[in-house]
């Protein structure tokens, strides 16, 4: 499915809808998730009588540090930032009692917190906050690690422990379950060189030392190990052609502005890595909405 920029609102609510089989439709079925937002959280104890309860207390805490970027226990926080996060709680308790609709999918994706997109099961080890604040991404690197299935959360952990170190933003496990690892203003340090100009895959004039980690966001899809050639998991592209999408409308970024890592940086001669990926989320042509 291609859309043209600029599009209507109804046709950026319709590439949200399709994927390789089917995106469900904003404010559809919500795939369960351990990570349920902290916002969700304390709504649902408002609304069982508990806004007294200590439990309560220290969950609207925790939701007002998720809406402003921080992880859990990320430091005290202040009155307004309460005051955000019981507007918050306010209407989370109306949509769940029907009384207001779901988020659009673009409104979603500009969320702070722990926006949780259906179809798509996303951990966030650090929340999002004020897209606006985050750092100027153009571009999304897709990659691909030789470590084994199940290692994406511990990939995931270590980058938020020491989120300079080798490694991306953003890991993807086998089944699709995407962990956030880092804060959206952390340059990581995926990307460093960019020092393809041979025009193997694509025409690199436009990528040779442009694309680079200082402006692209690092995609890690867990699983080619033993065999590099194995190609990634259908619940993994199911993953990425929501996640994509999701990153796009985010940061405004363009589909001809995702490449695959060995696009613009080689490293192994056995496979082209990221390049079933990269290649699926241009066609799919998502369009950011202005």
């Amino acid at each position: 499915m291609t859309l043209l920029c600029p599009h209507s609102a109804f046709a950026a609510e319709a590439a949200c809808a399709h994927s390789a089989a089917t995106m469900p439709a904003p404010g559809g079925p919500r795939q369960p998730s351990p990570d349920v937002a902290r916002v969700e959280r304390a709504a649902r104890l408002a609304a069982s009588g508990s806004s007294e309860s200590d439990v309560y207390k220290r969950m609207r805490d925790a939701a007002a540090r998720e809406l402003a970027g921080r992880p859990d226990n990320g430091g005290p926080v202040t009155a307004n930032e309460l005051q955000i996060a019981d507007d918050a709680i306010a209407r989370q308790i109306e949509i769940d009692k029907g009384a207001a609709q779901q988020p659009s999918f673009a409104a979603l994706a500009k969320m702070p917190g722990r926006p949780q997109i259906p179809g798509l099961n996303v951990i966030y080890l650090h929340p999002l906050g004020d897209p606006a604040q985050a750092h100027p991404w153009k571009n999304i690197l897709v990659h691909q690690t030789e470590g084994p299935p199940g290692t994406a959360r511990r990939e995931a952990a270590d980058q938020f422990a020491n989120p300079t170190k080798r490694g991306v933003m953003i890991w993807v496990e086998t089944d699709g379950t995407v962990y956030w690892s880092t804060a959206e203003n952390v340059v990581t340090t995926q990307g460093e060189g960019a020092d393809r100009n041979d025009n193997k895959y694509i025409d690199n004039s436009t990528t040779y030392h442009s694309v680079v980690k200082t402006n692209s966001i690092g995609v890690e899809f867990i699983g080619n190990y033993p065999d590099v050639t194995k190609p990634v998991t259908p619940e993994q592209i199911r993953a990425w052609l929501i996640l994509a999408p999701f990153l796009q409308e985010r940061y405004g970024i363009a589909a001809d502005h995702i490449y695959a890592h060995n696009w613009i940086d080689f490293k192994d001669q056995r496979y082209c890595e990221g390049c079933e990926l990269a290649t699926l989320a241009r066609k799919f042509d998502y369009c950011p909405s202005k």
